[in-house]
């Protein structure tokens, strides 16, 4: 039976394209997402061998939409596909426990090979990312911190796509008061003023588009 595989990105031209590259290889793509949340949704109904999740989408990031699947379908495997190459990514990534990480640019080229070893139960980062921070983390190194927790940058990237506290709340599963709350964290930790300088920290980190 061929391998099943979710793909989401928000760029319908990206998954047009890993879609044909996948099939090419003889991988079954079971769904497509544009958005997180859609990401969640197919998985809860399918399961697949694999989930292909762009880190950058909208509604709920890669990271976020990682971490509902693998308590949805633990035995699903969890590819992030970013531009990201700062250890800080790479290393949140692997504390989750995605097991493949691999970089846009590269994608062509990796990102089979990286499906085949996932399901073999290895681990797969691009050439690009560094691989002394995986070493670190596994020693038990110590590594700076993110100053946000990946709810918190949940959250920041909707406050920073428009969404009202409410709709936050309802998005993630949360009380009102919650969502208010990390969105309090957020100005305090970012030092920032009011919701543009939100906007612009997500924008520097490559969490929405400018």
């Amino acid at each position: 039976m061929a391998t099943r595989v979710l793909l989401a990105d928000d760029h319908a031209m990206v998954r047009q394209g890993l879609r044909l590259l996948l099939q090419r290889e003889g991988l079954d793509v079971v769904g497509e997402a544009a958005d997180g949340q859609e990401a969640v949704r197919l998985a809860t109904e399918s399961c697949p061998d694999v989930a292909v999740l762009d880190y950058g989408m909208p509604v709920m990031n890669g990271l976020g939409a990682a971490r509902e699947i693998m308590q949805t379908c633990p035995l699903t495997k969890v590819i992030l596909l970013t531009m990201h190459t700062d250890d800080r990514y790479v290393l949140e990534a692997v504390r989750l426990g995605v097991k493949g990480y691999v970089v846009k640019t590269q994608a062509p080229t990796d990102l089979v090979r990286a499906i085949s070893e996932v399901l073999r139960g290895l681990m797969y980062l691009s050439p690009r990312v560094s691989r002394l921070l995986v070493e670190a983390y596994l020693a038990k190194s110590e590594v700076r911190p993110d100053r946000l927790t990946s709810r918190e940058r949940e959250v920041l990237q909707l406050v920073a796509s428009g969404k009202t506290t409410k709709e936050i709340a309802g998005l993630l599963g949360i009380s009102v008061k919650t969502a208010e709350s990390h969105r309090t964290h957020i100005l305090r930790k970012l030092e920032a003023p009011n919701t543009a300088g939100i906007v612009r920290y997500a924008i520097r980190q490559g969490l929405i588009q400018d």
